[in-house]
């Protein structure tokens, strides 16, 4: 998707960073996103992506620099920033087991969405159909299979209504022809017009959807720009794929 440069961004970061103790999780990270784009995040194990994200959605508070979101500083707990337009997934899905699969999207449109309970029905009917749920829609989601919890992942995170989609390694532990249903998912969604941010191992999912590309390794940016451009570039061959230069 193209984007003008003169666009205002969805959301930005300047000079974020976070320590936990000694140990320097993020350093001075920039980056900017802009509605309807997809950005993909990628880097090694402790690279500091997913704290990138807990900063983003208020998992974690404390830190240095400055988030904006729509313009404003990104401030206030997570079910604040949810409802202000933030949703999230996690690595590993945690649904209300005991409940079934409509009435967990029921719950995150009403706390992340604000929404009514009357109103919510029609929307989370929706959202089921659009993840392919609408036939688990009375299944206990602890009874689902991985791709099903991953798709429920999806659908609450839709369900509070989001301008930014946050994705954290959503394709992780799925076969190929699982990773590629879940990737139709994603793009679907894409082409609905919400921005996202997608941390993923699995390169040629990224590929599939991500207009651009970010690296992260040992809390710094190394790499910025279009993904054919990222790949071939030398320190991301480097430290993300092992190849030497």
């Amino acid at each position: 998707m193209q984007h003008e440069q003169n666009e205002a961004p969805l959301l930005s970061a300047h000079g974020l960073s976070k320590s936990f103790g000694a140990v320097r999780v993020l350093h001075n990270v920039d980056f900017e996103v802009r509605a309807g784009e997809v950005l993909g995040i990628l880097g090694p194990n402790g690279a500091g992506k997913t704290t990138l994200f807990n900063l983003i959605s208020g998992d974690i508070r404390d830190h240095g620099g400055d988030i904006r979101f729509r313009g404003q500083p990104l401030a206030g707990p997570p079910f604040e920033r949810c409802r202000q337009g933030i949703g999230r997934t996690y690595q590993i899905p945690l649904p209300y087991g005991a409940m079934t699969t409509f009435e967990n999207l029921l719950v995150a449109a009403s706390f992340g969405g604000n929404m009514s309970e009357a109103e919510s029905y029609d929307h989370c009917a929706m959202i089921l159909e659009d993840c392919d749920l609408i036939r688990r829609a009375n299944t206990n989601a602890g009874m689902l299979t991985l791709l099903d919890r991953k798709r429920l992942e999806l659908a609450r995170a839709l369900a509070s209504k989001p301008r930014l989609l946050l994705l954290d390694e959503i394709a992780g532990g799925l076969t190929e022809e699982e990773g590629k249903d879940l990737v139709a998912l994603i793009g679907r969604i894409r082409d609905s017009g919400i921005t996202i941010i997608w941390i993923e191992h699995v390169l040629h999912a990224l590929f599939a959807v991500a207009d651009r590309l970010l690296v992260l390794n040992f809390g710094e940016k190394i790499a910025e720009g279009l993904p054919a451009q990222v790949i071939e570039n030398p320190e991301v061959k480097r430290v993300y794929m092992g190849v030497e230069a």
